[in-house]
């Protein structure tokens, strides 16, 4: 069953170049940032703190094939306040654990929204080339520079009517970037076997180019 791997920081274009390759090769695809962020949005909606582990590791398990896609779909967990908390308890080791079996098992059995099977997956993450896919057919680091992230995050959040000041975006993101490379399990970095791909300068269809023209390489051959 083949598998790519997609991972990089917030706001470098992963997610997007996760799902076109998946709409190529006719895999399923998986979010597994919205796994952290559901869960984060599940304990904002309870009342818990992100950081209460109990509630985080609780929360965690709730999770199941019957509605990771209904929970992705829903747009609440793309606010800007849940992905800080998504932050948050994506650090927590309990947390990591009781979601590490459901992107494992979605890699070994992937399907679509409908729950039928895929011939093959794509997940998009921070550690999915290290830590949950290992042994991926292809692992790919999409980066690009911070400040630019920041700017497409502002651009992206205005155009979604809120209001936000671009040095806060950019802080948050520095906050984030920072929690994600220095946590004790399994933090970001590109694997050893990776393809880097620095979008910085690059439009979406050069990035897509230089992604499939690798997978395909490693898929197809």
């Amino acid at each position: 069953m083949p598998v790519i791997a997609v991972d990089g920081p917030s706001a470098a274009g992963k997610g997007t170049i996760a799902k076109m390759l998946a709409d190529h090769f006719g895999f399923g695809f998986l979010d597994t940032g919205s796994l952290y962020r559901s869960v984060a949005w599940l304990m904002l909606e309870a009342g818990y703190d992100p950081a209460d582990e109990e509630a985080a590791e609780k929360t965690a398990f709730s999770l199941t094939k019957n509605n990771l896609y209904e929970l992705n779909a829903n747009p609440n967990i793309r606010l800007e306040k849940v992905g800080k908390a998504a932050s948050v308890v994506s650090a927590i080791p309990k947390v990591r654990k009781a979601l590490f079996e459901v992107q494992r098992n979605f890699a070994e059995n992937p399907y679509f929204a409908d729950k039928t099977p895929a011939k093959g997956a794509v997940l998009d993450g921070r550690d999915i080339g290290n830590n949950i896919c290992p042994d991926a057919e292809v692992k790919l680091f999409i980066t690009a520079e911070t400040k630019i992230r920041a700017e497409r995050r502002y651009k992206e959040l205005l155009s979604k009517g809120f209001s936000v000041i671009y040095d806060d975006v950019l802080a948050d993101m520095e906050a984030r970037d920072l929690r994600d490379k220095s946590r004790a399990v399994n933090p970001m970095r590109p694997a050893e076997d990776a393809y880097i791909i620095d979008t910085s300068a690059l439009d979406i269809d050069s990035v897509f180019a230089a992604a499939l023209a690798y997978a395909k390489e490693r898929i197809e051959s």
